[in-house]
């Protein structure tokens, strides 16, 4: 029997499992398919993480470090795939792809969100070399130069909002005629005098070179093509929610989600299911940042150990 289980690999998962672990827990188990480290991995520079400003090391070098401190104090790496979780009285069956399972007394899940891509030309190729889907992330460095944001949302607004106090000019590509944010976050948009907006258009290509993106050609509806110059190109079409191990051989969630499949969680990171947490980009209003999904993971463990310690 596990004292805890926990999904995913990613800054959530790491350092739920350093804090479980330390915090005298002898059975915990993280459950990651491939190695540890999650989408910050795939960053070629960070910025934003305090106490760590190396321009030389990417994330992979970052998180590899998480890593060895986690596993040295005892966290356990299972490279299975978890196919769900259930509640089977006081505690959890974690069901594995190969049709083998665990026990746990407490979950914790951190299987994260995807960003989606547009699926325009050029996308995966300058895919963090100037194509981005964090403004917080990657906005500074294209300070004082002319951005571009494909979107009509919440997230695209605010994401313009954000840049246009970096960015020289920021220009937001929607398809339809009007925005599907609400009110109060579009009349803040329109009121910035450096956002543009190019209605009923798609970005249909992202150009650039070896050092990166620069410019986008736009497909207007009526079918002609502009091209715009720009440094950055900020992709905010929505998030595919990595919450498949907590739907029941029904499909139905196990806890309480919002619309958006987004885990229902306070500020504790408990769910609706005792003994079961979720920390990271799987739970609601999360700001999606390596910093914050660690705070998350530590919350969490702190709350396991203390529901384990009830128990006894």
């Amino acid at each position: 029997m596990l004292d805890c289980a926990i999904i995913g690999g990613g800054p959530a998962g790491l350092t739920a499992g350093l804090y479980a672990t330390r915090g005298g827990l002898k059975e915990v188990t993280l459950f990651e398919m491939g190695m540890p480290g999650g989408q910050i991995t795939q960053s070629s520079e960070i910025e934003n993480y305090p106490g760590f400003f190396d321009h030389e090391k990417t994330g992979l070098d970052f998180m590899q470090t998480w890593q060895e401190q986690c596993f040295h104090f005892g966290l356990k790496h299972e490279m299975k795939k978890v196919e769900n979780v259930a509640k089977t009285g006081k505690h959890f069956t974690v069901t594995l792809e190969d049709g083998s399972s665990v026990e746990a007394k407490t979950v914790i899940v951190c299987t994260g969100s995807t960003p989606k891509r547009a699926g325009f030309k050029g996308e995966d190729e300058f895919f963090g070399k100037g194509v981005s889907t964090c403004a917080t992330c990657d906005g500074f460095f294209y300070k004082e130069k002319p951005v571009t944001i494909l979107g009509g949302g919440d997230t695209a607004l605010e994401e313009a909002l954000y840049l246009s106090s970096i960015c020289s000019d920021v220009y937001v590509v929607h398809r339809r005629d009007t925005f599907r944010a609400a009110p109060p976050t579009i009349e803040r948009v329109e009121k910035k005098e450096n956002i543009h907006f190019v209605m009923n258009s798609v970005i249909d290509e992202v150009v650039g070179d070896a050092m990166g993106v620069t410019g986008v050609n736009i497909k207007n509806n009526d079918g002609t093509m502009t091209h715009m110059d720009n440094t950055g190109l900020f992709v905010f079409v929505g998030h595919d929610v990595r919450n498949d191990v907590l739907k029941d051989e029904k499909g139905t969630f196990i806890c309480k989600m919002n619309d958006w499949g987004q885990v229902i969680v306070d500020l504790s990171m408990k769910t609706s299911v005792e003994g079961l947490f979720a920390a990271g980009d799987i739970r609601i209003e999360a700001p999606k940042q390596v910093v914050s999904a660690a705070g998350d993971g530590s919350i969490a463990a702190l709350q396991v150990i203390s529901y384990i310690q009830e128990q006894a």
